[in-house]
């Protein structure tokens, strides 16, 4: 154990830190990266692109940039011809493929649809449902209004929003900042109350590589695995888990990019279900029968048809000429242009959402726009088109990183320049060295701990780097590790089969999560429990790498454990309603710093639920509500 315990310090004390970027008076930005073993470092930041950075005498490395426009910019370090992110920075934004911190320069007064103001915010949270259609567990966010907890009784309009291609279920809630801008919206009148869902558009990728729907594509439309999920799965088990207003005039879909593609196809071809349809620079199918040669009647169903692009936007071509067939078929739709926010990117996604949220479910204002809606822009010949060798270009195959199997876990890291790579994992009593091929990819194979869940990087010539390829990352306050969670563990979601699953909720405001197991039909007063972070840790640590809910919901499943609320508030609002004198009352705490690695800690929790599970059952004495709790359809199930 001090062993493992001087392979820790060691990683820390020499991982490479920076102080987060700092905006100053004047608009423009410098940034910190101190690496003592770097021999080159640049910044690559979405306002102004690659720009070198200078090194002092003390090892850090900087540069001051801009003026830029407040709004929230992605950004990384390219340190020896490796994309890092910023270590010391909590905010990053979730991706399969490339890592990237995010850069928020603040405007003044709250001038922008997305800045954090103080208004009451909605509940975020995430759930797990098993997809008969994909034949495994899938996941999704899903944004509560502010008042959703208040009346138990009032449904809601429903708006499925989709990120693009190789966003995870995050991104419009960690990047796009919906939740925020409907904050906004709500508070001032300006927007109806309703419930929001982002689904993961490549739900194939959780999936083991040998299963029949993770070997189609994901840019195929119609029977594809995503748009069997969404509507096959997903929305019913939103309109049975929550209050919803479950029918075609009260649910809207859009998404970004690739998203917009989906949402669009899966809007037109489910027009009994959707009548908002939102694309944010995308386009779809020219090809969807009994849609675009029925006019007349598709114009009647839709309420609302929105499309935006970038006239700087890799689609715009691509999109501009979907408008323009749109306008040839006499089907309206509203456009919308920009030509100040970098083309492709999420400033775009924001600036769109923050215009088709104050219509979607206003039928008089969706009728507004619609016909004050002008056509497509003509065409210039200029244009940019997307092809397939855009897509290899912006999207190339990557590296399979980390590779499971039943005897052990492969990992490869492409690093051609580098002269030595090792692999480090938590439990790993020393780095593990890798082997270079001759294409420059560095090999390592780890068979001890493969079902376990754990926290790694890879030491490049000394420098920590997460995963590229891992789109799992554990949400630290420092460096951000990433995350082997090995497919076939009892304890992946993905593996689970069909069972009932809880709830897990983040409060932004409080900096608090809240988790709620299946509960049964008959009242029963759950167990509670409070996980600690550790001082590294944030408010996510416990479920995405501790994997909290997963353990519950296995071993509840398997008739191990009682139902139980799991959270990492302190519980003293409980405290102050006189639960404890509840029959059978307790709080059972876990605290992540009495265990130096997280294998240990999800190994203390899941002795913890096997004890609780051994207990008699305490007698009900009435069970009320609370921050945390409640929010389902009065006739929910406990899904």
């Amino acid at each position: 154990m001090k062993r493992l315990f001087l392979c820790l310090t060691s990683v820390l004390c020499t991982a490479a830190v920076s102080a987060q970027p700092s905006p100053n008076n004047d608009g423009t930005v410098t940034f910190r990266y101190k690496n003592d073993s770097a021999k080159n470092v640049q910044v690559d930041v979405q306002f102004c692109g690659r720009k070198d950075m200078k090194r002092g005498a003390d090892g850090t490395w900087t540069v001051t940039l801009g003026p830029a426009a407040p709004d929230l910019y992605p950004y990384h370090y390219i340190v020896d011809g490796l994309n890092v992110m910023d270590p010391e920075n909590p905010q990053y934004f979730p991706n399969e493929g490339f890592k990237n911190s995010l850069l928020e320069i603040p405007s003044t007064a709250g001038s922008l649809p997305h800045d954090i103001r103080n208004v009451p915010h909605g509940r975020l949270e995430y759930i797990h449902y098993f997809s008969k259609s994909l034949g495994a567990t899938n996941q999704a966010v899903v944004y509560l209004p502010p008042r959703y907890m208040e009346n138990q009784q009032k449904r809601y309009p429903v708006f499925y929003l989709i990120s693009g291609t190789t966003d995870t279920e995050e991104v419009y809630y960690k990047v796009g900042r919906v939740n925020y801008i409907l904050d906004n919206l709500i508070a001032d009148k300006m927007a109806n109350e309703m419930i929001v869902v982002l689904p993961y558009g490549n739900p194939t990728k959780l999936l083991n590589a040998g299963s029949d729907a993770a070997t189609q594509p994901q840019t195929k439309f119609g029977g594809d695995p995503f748009s069997r999920d969404l509507i096959e799965d997903l929305m019913p088990y939103i309109d049975r888990t929550y209050r919803t207003r479950a029918d075609r005039n009260h649910r809207a879909i859009g998404g970004f990019s690739r998203g917009g593609n989906q949402a669009l196809y899966n809007g037109l071809t489910n027009l009994d279900k959707f009548s908002y349809l939102c694309s944010y620079s995308s386009f779809t199918s020219t090809d969807i029968p009994q849609v675009y040669d029925q006019s007349a009647e598709t114009n009647k169903k839709i309420h609302l048809f929105w499309l935006g692009v970038g006239t700087d936007d890799f689609l715009y071509g691509n999109a501009r000429d979907y408008m323009e067939f749109l306008d040839k078929k006499g089907i309206r739709s509203v456009k919308e242009l920009t030509n100040d926010k970098f083309g492709h990117t999420w400033m775009n996604a924001k600036y769109f959402l923050a215009k088709t949220l104050p219509l979607l479910f206003n039928k008089k204002a969706s009728e507004v726009a619609m016909k004050e809606a002008k056509p497509a822009p003509a065409a210039t010949g200029k244009e940019p088109q997307f092809t397939p060798g855009v897509m290899a270009r912006l999207f190339p195959r990557p590296i399979i990183s980390p590779e499971y199997d039943q005897q052990g876990i492969t990992f490869r890291l492409k690093a051609p320049e580098a002269r030595k790579v090792e692999l480090w994992a938590e439990m790993l009593l020393e780095p593990k060295p890798m082997v270079r091929d001759t294409d420059g990819v560095w090999t390592v194979r780890q068979d001890e701990y493969i079902f376990e869940t754990f926290r790694y990087c890879f030491l490049v010539d000394g420098t920590p780097i997460a995963d590229p390829n891992n789109m799992n990352l554990s949400p630290d306050l420092g460096f951000k590790y990433s995350i082997s969670n090995n497919p076939n563990s009892p304890f992946n979601f993905a593996s689970m089969g069909d069972i009932q699953h809880g709830r897990t909720g983040y409060d932004v405001e409080r900096q608090e999560a809240w988790y709620m197991s299946a509960m049964p039909q008959t009242p029963t007063i759950p167990a509670f429990i409070q996980l600690i972070p550790g001082k590294n840790d944030t408010m996510e640590s416990w479920f995405k790498v501790g994997g909290a809910d997963a353990i519950a919901d296995r071993l509840l499943a398997d008739g191990k454990t009682k139902p139980c609320v799991i959270t990492t508030s302190n519980l003293e609002f409980m405290r102050q309603a006189n639960m404890p004198q509840m029959p059978g009352f307790r709080v059972r705490t876990l605290k992540a710093d009495d265990y130096p690695t997280w294998p240990q800690r999800r190994r203390a929790l899941f002795r913890l639920l096997i004890e609780i599970g051994k207990e008699p059952a305490p007698s009900f004495g009435g069970f009320g509500g609370g921050r945390g709790f409640g929010g389902g359809n009065p006739n929910d199930n406990g899904q």
